[in-house]
């Protein structure tokens, strides 16, 4: 009996998962456990994999489209099975079972959807113009309106949405000048120049993310300058006493310690707010800031307060290239208390940072650079100086409170040994 493949649950935010590509093909045999397509989810790009056995009879949700959850994305069966009635909609067939795996790299693009639902071997088929049913073009209300502006014949287009639907990248591999049919109005062309790029699942989150953040979270921020001689002088002995080939540690390696060292000084900071009541982390967690291509991820290193330099800088390292690479698991973008955003790299004097929700604070990191300073002595000199600035939820975090814990990371940069009292 077929079954039904619907899009599973990848990660525990996710509302929809975009089918990046599909890794069998229709007639390809399928075993239980067998990955079917790699999906990106909010979080990352995750494998959709399989408990049952049979043929992939058919895949309804092409490369590039995204399927809510527990949308029917794909049939398996035996082969020549009928399956109208479970593509009428009209089937009460049970679901295929999917399931979430560890995140897998890059597989080769699968070829050309065959076009049989019922022979095991699958064949390509031409890109066909957009279907008509009852006389109406299926298309989206987007793709409608921009045809409209632009003058554009919806009939002569190949479609790339779900079921065969138009939609609005499709007219931007329209001919520019492509003519409207009798009796349809015409516009003016468009004469200024871009490109629509669609949102991905991850930077919708995102979007989303940081909307509730600044709509929900009465921010406030406080910023100090820190002199980073000492740091650095410490830095270089760190360096120094690593064996030969080791990963160098990083002046963000000894700001993540440090962070950690604050929030065991200061656990009203490393919480989150719920409404009736504030809830203080067991564990000291911290979120660290990855940019990619595709947007930003804050993947999580644990336990920071229990683990020395080399550690986190080997589990900062990791878990950025995870990012990068999106390998990154569900449970390595959750459960933090605390985040560090640095562009200090990029050479960002100073910069105030979004809070990630849940959390009640996130630190931003700013350049080390030299300026002219004056001493105790009432001298001018040159010395190295960092912006860090603490955007805090001022519903859990009072003045003070950050003031306090700023000047805690501050005295602990500007003075390494204190690390360890």
């Amino acid at each position: 009996m077929a079954t039904e493949v619907r899009m599973a649950k990848l990660s525990p935010t996710m509302e929809t998962g975009t089918i990046n590509r599909w890794l069998k093909k229709e007639g390809d045999k399928v075993s239980s456990g067998d990955t079917l397509a790699e999906v990106e989810t909010d979080k990352a790009s995750m494998p959709l994999e399989t408990f049952d056995d049979g043929v992939l009879l058919k895949i309804l949700a092409p490369e590039g489209s995204t399927a809510k959850l527990d949308e029917l994305v794909a049939v398996i069966g035996k082969p020549g099975e009928d399956i109208s009635a479970i593509l009428s909609g009209a089937s009460a067939a049970p679901v295929a079972t999917t399931k979430a795996a560890a995140p897998i790299a890059k597989a080769p693009a699968a070829k050309a959807v065959g076009a049989s639902t019922t022979a095991p071997v699958s064949t390509a088929v031409a890109v066909m113009p957009a279907p008509i049913n009852g006389g109406r073009i299926k298309a989206s209300p987007l793709a409608k309106k921009i045809a409209k502006e632009r003058g554009i014949d919806l009939q002569a287009l190949a479609p790339s949405g779900p079921g065969g639907r138009i939609i609005a990248r499709d007219l931007d591999k329209a001919p520019a000048a492509m003519a409207a049919p009798a009796g349809m109005a015409t516009a003016v062309p468009v004469t200024t120049a871009g490109t629509d790029l669609a949102l991905t699942n991850i930077r919708q989150v995102i979007a989303r993310r940081l909307l509730q953040s600044k709509q929900t979270i009465p921010h406030w921020y406080c910023f100090m300058e820190v002199n980073m001689e000492r740091a650095l002088a410490f830095r270089e002995d760190l360096n120094t006493a690593l064996p030969e080939g080791a990963t160098k540690i990083s002046i963000n390696d000894i700001i993540v310690k440090v962070c950690a060292t604050a929030l065991q000084r200061h656990p009203e900071v490393n919480a989150s707010f719920n409404q009736t009541s504030i809830r203080r982390y067991g564990e000291i967690n911290i979120a660290v800031a990855v940019a990619t291509d595709d947007g930003l991820y804050t993947p999580v290193l644990r336990n920071v307060d229990k683990l020395g330099f080399a550690s986190i800088s080997s589990g900062v390292r990791e878990l950025a290239k995870k990012a990068r690479d999106k390998k990154l698991s569900s449970s390595e973008l959750s459960g933090s208390g605390f985040t560090i955003s640095n562009l200090g790299m990029f050479g960002v004097d100073s910069f105030v940072a979004i809070i990630n929700p849940p959390e009640a604070a996130i630190l931003a990191v700013g350049v080390a650079k030299k300026k002219p300073i004056v001493n105790d002595a009432g001298q001018i000199v040159a010395a190295t100086l960092m912006g860090l600035t603490l955007s805090s939820d001022h519903r859990i975090i009072d003045g003070s409170v950050g003031a306090k814990f700023l000047g805690t990371i501050k005295e602990i940069l500007e003075h390494p040994a204190k690390m360890m009292l």
